[in-house]
């Protein structure tokens, strides 16, 4: 190739980030919990290990500490103890291990696959089967002072201290409860308002395109719920154990009692999407009512989106559920079809559902749903 073929050269440039430092700042403040944990849990379990326990190379007890609050941070208390026995276990069977085999390239190779073998045979999965085979493999790179105690034992009791130190932390000093479910319930909430601003559009234009979008939003937002349930259990575990996270019991326990009826408010909004495109494409048109109808829905969602903790905006967000329902039900008058039909019970499911997630008992549902 002649020079003047050459293709031009182009400099290779980093993507920008597109988090300002603002952000960055606010971030590292709003993780203060996090940072003070690390620094008590990593110093109290190097200290207790040297100090206590008399161990001369302690490295696995900090290291333990910060893999138990980092990995295990918003999970549930079995599966932190499955990480705290996951890298217990990889460093008690890697350790002996090395002391048969001694250490090497190879050997590292066979003390990584036989921990894992062995971890898998104890039923330990995911995150605890990664961390059993990194403390394996960090066992067989790391060699032992010369003249100190037995190095299996006293490293498993050091990955032990350390599992506990940050086990502990997160209790004494645990995440925002309150804050970690109300961002969890705010996804989904705005999941579900696209979801009804699409089926919205589609009434409105009589074009099935938007509904027919709708209901993959509303499929693709599975994943959100499913953190969204996670993130649940985490939070009521850590609410019933945490002190600090007493005073939170109730707020945190309204909060994750909506979970399932938002489940089903997402469902519900996908049958809804589906009978809406249904309907538009056989060139049936809604009346203004059932479409005013999804509209109010919409607003609702909105509501409970911007503000779900708010006594004041439930209220609101509640009336226009009630309204959304009752227009629903009076469409049916000016249009009865199979259709219509179908869809103003869905708005009626969906608004009651909704109703039951800001706190309104299924006993009250029939008084405020029924139209006269």
């Amino acid at each position: 190739m002649s020079t003047g073929d050459r293709l031009p050269f182009r400099r290779l440039r980093l993507p920008r980030s597109e988090v300002s430092l603002r952000d960055r700042v606010i971030r590292v403040r709003r993780s203060w919990r996090l940072l003070l944990r690390l620094v008590v849990a990593t110093g109290a379990a190097f200290a207790i290990a040297t100090h206590v326990f008399g161990h001369t190379q302690a490295f696995f007890a900090p290291i333990a500490a910060v893999i138990t609050m980092m990995a295990g941070a918003g999970r549930r208390q079995r599966v932190i103890f499955e990480l705290v026995l996951g890298v217990a276990f990889g460093v008690l069977v890697g350790e002996l291990l090395i002391l048969a085999i001694g250490r090497g390239a190879w050997q590292m190779a066979l003390v990584a696959a036989l921990t894992a073998i062995g971890a898998m045979l104890f039923n330990l999965t995911g995150m605890a089967l990664t961390q059993a085979i990194n403390s394996g493999v960090l066992l067989a790179a790391v060699v032992p002072l010369a003249g100190s105690s037995n190095p299996a034992m006293t490293r498993f009791l050091d990955a032990l201290i350390g599992g506990l130190c940050g086990f502990v932390m997160m209790l004494l000093l645990p995440r925002n409860t309150q804050r970690d479910i109300d961002e969890s319930l705010q996804k989904l909430l705005d999941r579900l308002r696209e979801v009804l601003a699409g089926i919205g559009e589609a009434m409105r234009t009589g074009d099935a395109g938007p509904a027919d979008r709708a209901l993959e939003e509303a499929r693709d937002a599975q994943a959100t719920l499913e953190s969204l349930q996670a993130t649940a259990m985490s939070v009521s575990e850590i609410v019933r154990l945490a002190p600090m996270r007493w005073s939170q019991r109730a707020e945190v326990e309204r909060y994750t009692g909506s979970v399932n009826d938002l489940d089903n408010a997402m469902r519900d909004a996908r049958v809804l999407a589906r009978r809406v495109a249904s309907m538009l494409r056989h060139d049936e048109q809604p009346p203004e009512g059932l479409t005013a109808a999804v509209e109010t829905l919409e607003e609702a969602v909105g509501i409970y989106a911007d503000e779900f903790a708010s006594a004041v905006d439930l209220e609101r967000a509640n009336a226009r559920l009630v309204e959304a329902s009752d227009l629903a039900m009076h469409a049916m008058a000016v249009r009865l079809t199979v259709n219509t039909a179908s869809i103003a019970a869905q708005v009626r499911s969906l608004a009651a559902d909704l109703l039951m997630a800001g706190g309104v008992p299924r006993s009250a549902l029939d008084d405020l749903l029924d139209i006269d």
